[in-house]
């Protein structure tokens, strides 16, 4: 606890900042417009959105996937819902990286990069269900129109998702229509110019944004209309094995290491960050995968107490044995009594040391298949070929290819977990099957969606969380986000035009009860 001054700097860092903006960030300066050709200004709006990792840090423990290490000075924004509209200000880098995408929808035709105008729609889709989802009503249709509107009205909320399935469905024509040419797949570093993985990246984004609002009932005939559509797309949704991944080129030199890694990991030399030790492994996650012997997936997703042995390279083992006692884990938002040594780390799944270069995963497939289970399920009338038992259990296997577990342990291990006649984890043992589901898709994602986990558990109640240690008893969950102080000032009346904002009492729209 000596390094308390250096901790509380720490943490408004970790607070109020969106992301770095040093890789690849072409537009500087938001209020002048970018003088580029599409392929660059993609290039840099797909590393930007990779490495704004704040939200997802936020929704991994809003969620019950993490907490704080009480080595560091308690963050009572997070853990004791104390916060005001300074906070968690993810808006304005959402808002700064959409223009990047938007500059590629708008001028890719003119400056001969065609093809980028379906991957640039795609990922306008998946920031802007991330703002509604954090803040509902926002400027949609009144957004980058420059001096044409300095003060964008805001849309409703259910507006704005309706016309993401419909801008989903224009990117999709795009690709279609408009192949990579030549070395232009070199800048798409997400699929690396292959249409067919784009468009199953849209469809799996559909589902996502449908099965958000699944529990609205007036959306129930649309929402089955939508799928059905998707359904018969050739392309399908995301593959066994395809997740959705970003990489530049990640490289040992300051402000070019993968994000994750630069944020909570170690710098280019190998020496630790000065954050490493700050998130924890909430003691309610472990729980609930010793519950169901879920071993094999908490050796990836926690290293055992004490952390990773950084005398071996690249190997992702732990100082302690690996044996179930030695994983230790933090009750939700503790304020003391688990300092770092004594507890367990986010694990190899996150991060290893001497791994500077991984990719970023911006949405897996086992998410997709998870979506496709629950579409399956709660909605008979969807015409997707597969069952909701057999998605169900790709997504599971999924996620144990993705945390490593599969690589480590074998195959047999997904099995065990699907026959283990255990509620929650065996399909035929479980009655009630949106549970098992959802309680699957948490645990997936663990450290790779922290945001979407959040919004999840505020769709489904579930699993049932604990309260935070920290928090005054009775202290209800936020259920958004305040608008950022910045547009409070740049938009004033059309934010005050959204009424009062209780972050315990106003919902998204898609969050029923």
């Amino acid at each position: 606890m000596k390094l308390n001054k250096l901790f509380i700097v720490i943490g408004a860092g970790l607070l109020f900042a969106g992301c770095s903006k040093k890789y690849l960030d072409i537009n500087t300066n938001p209020n002048s417009l970018t003088a580029s050709t599409a392929d660059v200004v993609f290039t840099s709006g797909a590393n930007r959105t990779a490495a704004i990792i704040t939200p997802n840090e936020t929704g991994e423990y809003w969620s019950g996937h993490w907490t704080q290490s009480s080595t560091y000075i308690y963050d009572a924004a997070r853990f004791s819902y104390n916060f005001n509209n300074t906070n968690f200000n993810f808006w304005d880098t959402w808002y700064d990286v959409l223009a990047d995408f938007q500059y590629v929808i708008t001028n890719a035709d003119a400056t001969g990069f065609s093809a980028f105008k379906g991957p640039a729609k795609v990922m306008k889709a998946y920031i802007f269900q991330q703002i509604v989802d954090c803040y509902g009503n926002a400027p949609y249709s009144d957004a980058f129109k420059g001096n044409g509107s300095i003060a964008p009205k805001f849309d409703d909320q259910k507006a704005i998702y309706d016309s993401l399935i419909v801008l989903l469905d224009n990117a999709i024509a795009d690709l279609r229509t408009n192949a990579f040419v030549g070395a232009a797949g070199a800048a798409d570093i997400v699929f690396k110019g292959n249409t067919t993985s784009w468009i199953r990246f849209a469809n799996s984004l559909k589902l996502r944004i449908l099965i958000r609002e699944s529990r609205v009932p007036a959306k129930a005939a649309y929402i089955v209309t939508e799928i059905n559509k998707a359904a018969t797309a050739p392309e399908g949704f995301l593959a066994i094995g395809q997740d959705v991944r970003s990489n530049p080129g990640y490289a040992a030199n300051d402000g070019q290491t993968n994000p994750i890694y630069a944020n909570w990991g170690y710098l280019p030399t190998g020496a630790v960050q000065a954050i490493a030790r700050f998130p924890k492994p909430t003691t309610f996650f472990f729980n609930q995968l010793k519950a169901n012997d879920d071993t094999f997936r908490l050796r990836r997703f926690a290293y055992a107490k004490g952390g990773q042995n950084n005398s071996l390279s690249r190997v992702g083992t732990s100082i302690q044995p690996e044996i179930v006692a030695n994983y230790v884990g933090v009750p939700y938002g503790s304020t003391s009594g688990y300092l770092a040594q004594n507890t367990s780390y986010p694990g190899p799944s996150f991060i290893i040391r001497g791994e500077f270069d991984r990719d970023v995963i911006l949405m897996t497939a086992a998410e997709s298949f998870f979506l496709l289970a629950e579409a399956k399920q709660a909605f008979p009338a969807v015409t997707l070929t597969g069952t909701a038992q057999s998605y169900y259990e790709q997504g599971v296997k999924e996620s144990f290819r993705v945390t490593g577990a599969t690589a480590k342990y074998g195959a047999a291990v997904a099995d065990a977990l699907l026959t283990n006649g255990k509620d929650l984890s065996d399909w035929n043992a479980s009655p009630d099957k949106l549970k098992l589901i959802w309680q699957q898709k948490w645990i997936a994602l663990n450290t790779y969606s922290g945001l979407e986990s959040w919004s999840e558990f505020r769709r489904t109640n579930f699993p049932a969380l604990p309260p935070s240690v920290g928090a005054p008893v009775g202290q209800k969950l936020p259920l958004r986000l305040f608008y950022p102080s910045s547009e409070a000032g740049s938009n004033t009346a059309n934010v005050n035009a959204q009424g009062t904002i209780d972050i315990f009492t106003n919902r998204i729209f898609w969050d029923v009860d």
